[in-house]
């Protein structure tokens, strides 16, 4: 080794050569660590980016991809040693999806992310299920799979990256895995099929389904669609699968330029001489406690387990590792048998043929106080379903990147130790649980009816009271039964089967409704619902590869003909939604309103529809589109509480007759109130048929009158009971009102009614004065006779008005108004008793509108006025 060379200060210093050394050492190992990246495009021209060497360095691998604004960070981690005493691999995956990433901050009191969402909790599973069947049989070390959101837009969903990250992440690593693996979702818009379709895409979408696999075969698929056909979920598959492989060749190229080399793992222990002395020893009594037709489920456990006790007495008492060795060699027993069974003898555990259904029993309305249940059992599986009825009040809110959601339909599946017969800790929901309940939940959601149809919230729960294979399928049936029950307008029934696949070579068997040791020892889960008319879910798990789109398609046309034979026998039960929902749910009755008139029902800080809460008991929503719930269990106060909303909110339509309330009296009229809140006013000429004095004669504060609604001017409404007491006239045959005496003279004569001079008072009194001012209209004027006509006019009408026939009354002179009360107003005063003495006088062709002289004499003037003491009017001149 070199020697050293030190300075005064202490400093070491290397020789040239030795630093070059370090040097390359470090370029050596920044190279290895360099940023790479691939990029793969897919149908549509859609690209997602693989990177990594740049970011979370210190992982076992790690992968930051991104497509569009999404991007999402992807590690994988393993522990070094393999884990003692357990025989399981021990997987776990977390995905999160972070606020921040889509520019929102939390809700709620605690600003910072919880515990993890459903939809989080879901898209991990849907990472952990097609890669756990990847990894060797023999790996038993701690592996950890960790995906993060950290940049995500609007348009869409991050899901999709977080399980091609989490596959190139591992493929990257130095962890034995048997991918890598690529996911798509694929949409069917106008017979089209669509690659990661967006948000608003998925909306119009017929199918959303997301399909899973290696560049060999697929490996998971999970789907929820609006009944299509098997062909087409077909060729979604298919589709999909073309696309798979192209981001399967993209992250095998990233591993050329960064993968790490891949761990060793040994091979499991295979002591054939152990198994064929096992299965001389036990294989005939082991075959006859697991016929289940024979033996019922825990019979047969309990001979399984005889069997195993006398093996174990026989033991080595020295011999640690022998007990271990029993029990893995037995379980591998337990599994040839029933595969070569299926596949051999061509004989299930139940004796079932391959296609057949287990005995169904069905019962609906098991609970009373609900709005819904049904009680549905297929062989040993059972659950309980019921539904409740809702307000919108009682929707899930829910934060997504597409902003804040409101969820109306809820469906929620429970899973209790005791379904299975075993003592189990009850601290929450699990995985599996949350799982299961969004698989029903997709089934049903698809039929659901519309808000308009029914605005109810809705709220499924299922509780699994026995279990022996698929109780989601039953979660599902018993979920559609229960609805029914609850008068649920659906656009049918849903029933779901579980499937199930044994292969070995080219030998398979297609068994429909799999029970427990079906799908345990099987090589495919494959669940499908839907109605009569198409599949509305579906969820399959696939364990080995070489599955072909033959056995797929003989898988799902099995799958339709088990799904219509449960069909038959819930329809049997209940085949239509009931006509009455059950007493206590809550009755909702939907109104739509001007969207000027929320702010009325509302009114100010909530006074309005608060008071109406109050008073009827009932809910009441209201949403922007002027849409409005009113609620309750009660008949007779949701009554109320529609009538009252209809009251605020109601609007006049002229040409309607409305039952109003005199709640004014005026001089010239009655203030109506026609609807809470809106008044018009009913005219005094419009009051009745014949003519009225004074408005208090005919009406009184408090009255209720018939109202017909003229017309809408603005704001104000113009009302006439005079219009309706005609029309009851005219619908009873009844002659028309004959004209008043007064009304008569004036109609045959012609001539306008004049006052004498002499009744006008000495005119030497008057003021003269030319400046003075006009009389406000608004002012209360003398009354009327009531033999003068009321003429309709509008601003320019007084009593100094013009006629347009031959024979115009004289002018009071000197371009002074009269005194002389004018009813040719609309506003004119209506009250007061008329002078005894006024005559009615002739006006020949008619009345007719003329323009007002403000100021002077009239010149000129007509003759032949007369009045009842024989007075003639003058002839011509100025007076």
């Amino acid at each position: 080794m070199l020697p050293r060379a030190r300075a005064s200060s202490g400093a070491v210093f290397y020789p040239v050569h030795s630093a070059l050394k370090i040097k390359n050492r470090r370029e050596k190992r920044e190279n290895t660590m360099s940023k790479q990246e691939v990029t793969v495009e897919l149908a549509g021209g859609k690209q997602i980016k693989f990177e990594t060497g740049r970011i979370a360095k210190q992982a076992s691998g790690a992968a930051f991809t991104t497509s569009g604004d999404n991007a999402i960070l992807a590690t994988a981690v393993a522990s070094p040693d393999p884990k003692e005493g357990i025989d399981f691999f021990p997987l776990t995956v977390e995905y999160r999806e972070f606020t921040y990433a889509g520019g929102r901050i939390p809700g709620g009191f605690i600003k910072r992310e919880g515990r993890p969402s459903e939809k989080e909790i879901l898209t991990a599973r849907q990472i952990d299920r097609p890669i756990r069947p990847l990894f060797p049989e023999a790996f038993r070390n701690e592996t950890q799979v960790v995906a993060f959101v950290y940049s995500a837009d609007k348009e869409n969903d991050p899901d999709v990256l977080g399980i091609n990250g989490a596959s190139c992440a591992l493929a990257l690593s130095d962890i034995p895995f048997h991918g890598p693996v690529g996911a798509v979702r694929v949409g069917y818009i106008d017979e089209q099929f669509i690659v990661n379709p967006t948000y608003a895409e998925r909306l119009v979408s017929k199918l959303n389904i997301m399909v899973v696999g290696t560049k060999d075969g697929i490996v998971m698929v999970e789907s929820g669609a609006k009944e299509v056909s098997e062909e087409i979920v077909l060729g979604a598959i298919e589709f999909a699968h073309t696309e798979i492989k192209k981001i399967c060749a993209a992250i095998e190229e990233l591993v050329k330029l960064s993968g790490k080399k891949k761990r060793v793992v040994p091979e499991l222990e295979n002591d054939k001489a152990y198994m064929d002395a096992l299965t001389q020893k036990v294989g005939a009594r082991l075959k006859d406690a697991l016929d289940t037709k024979k033996y019922p489920k825990f019979d047969s456990y309990a001979k399984i387990k005889e069997i195993k006790d006398e093996l174990k007495k026989e033991l080595p008492v020295d011999d640690v590792a022998a007990p271990k060795k029993l029990s893995k060699y037995y379980e591998s027993l337990r599994e040839k048998i029933f595969r070569d069974q299926v596949l051999d003898e061509r004989i299930r555990p139940d004796h079932r043929a391959f296609d057949a259904v287990r005995d169904i029993s069905i019962e609906v309305g098991v609970l009373p106080r609900v709005h819904g249940s049904a009680l549905f059992t297929r062989g040993e599986t059972q659950a309980l379903v019921s539904a409740t009825l809702g307000t919108t009040d009682d929707a899930q809110r829910m934060e997504s990147y597409e902003g804040e959601q409101k969820r109306k339909f809820m469906l929620h599946y429970n899973f209790p130790p005791f379904s299975v017969g075993e003592v189990g800790r009850m601290t929450g929901v699990g995985r599996r649980e949350i799982g299961h309940g969004a698989l029903a939940w997709r089934a049903i959601e698809a039929v659901l009816p519309s808000e308009d149809e029914s605005p109810y919230v809705l709220r499924i729960v299922s509780d699994i009271l026995e279990s022996n294979g698929s109780s989601s399928m039953a979660t599902v049936c018993g979920a559609s039964l229960a609805l029914m029950q609850a008068g649920i307008p659906t656009k049918g029934s849903v029933a779901g089967v579980a499937m199930g696949l044994v292969k070995e070579g080219d030998k398979y068997a297609v068994l429909t409704d799999i029970a427990g040791a079906e799908d345990h020892y099987g090589d495919m889960d494959f669940k499908v619902a839907g109605t009569r008319n198409g599949i509305t879910a579906l969820q399959m798990d696939i364990k080995i590869m070489g599955i072909t789109s033959q056995i797929m398609r003989e898988a799902l046309e099995q799958a339709r003909r088990g799904r219509l034979f449960i069909l038959d026998k819930m329809d049997a039960v209940i085949g239509a939604p009931s006509e009455e929902k059950s007493k206590f749910a809550p009755r909702i009755h939907t109104l739509q309103i001007p969207t000027d008139k929320i702010r009325d029902l509302i009114g100010p800080g909530g006074k309005v529809i608060r008071g109406i809460v109050e008073a009827t008991g009932a809910k009441i929503d209201v949403d922007d589109s002027g849409r409005v719930n009113i609620a309750s269990s009660d008949g007779e106060a949701l009554e109320r509480a529609i009538q009252m909303v209809s009251d605020v909110t109601a609007v006049p339509e002229p040409g309607k007759t409305y039952l109003g309330k005199v709640v004014r009296l005026a001089e010239f009229g009655a203030f109506v109130e026609i609807f809470p809140g809106t008044d018009g006013l009913l005219h005094v000429s419009e009051i009745a048929e014949h003519r009225v004095k004074e408005v208090k004669d005919e009406l009184r504060e408090g009255d209720q009158v018939l109202v017909k609604v003229l017309a809408i001017e603005g704001n104000r409404i113009k009302l006439s009971r005079k219009a309706v007491l005609r029309e009851q006239r005219a619908k009873l045959g009844l002659p028309e009102i004959a004209p008043q005496e007064g009304t008569a003279d004036i109609q045959a004569s012609g001539d306008r009614p004049r006052r004498d001079r002499s009744e006008r008072g000495d005119r030497d009194n008057r003021d003269r004065d030319r400046e003075r001012p006009r009389r406000n209209n608004d002012e209360p004027q003398p009354p009327s006779n009531e033999s003068t006509i009321t003429i309709e006019g509008g601003d320019d009408f007084d009593g100094d008005d013009e006629l347009d026939g031959p024979d115009n009354g004289p002018d009071d002179g000197d371009g002074e108004e009269s005194d002389e009360p004018n009813f040719n107003r609309s506003d004119a005063p209506a009250g007061g008793a008329p002078p005894s003495d006024r005559a009615p006088s002739s006006v020949p062709g008619g009345v007719r509108r003329g323009r007002r002289r403000r100021g002077g004499r009239r010149s000129g003037g007509g003759g032949g006025g007369s009045t009842p003491n024989g007075g003639g009017g003058n002839a011509g001149g100025s007076r």
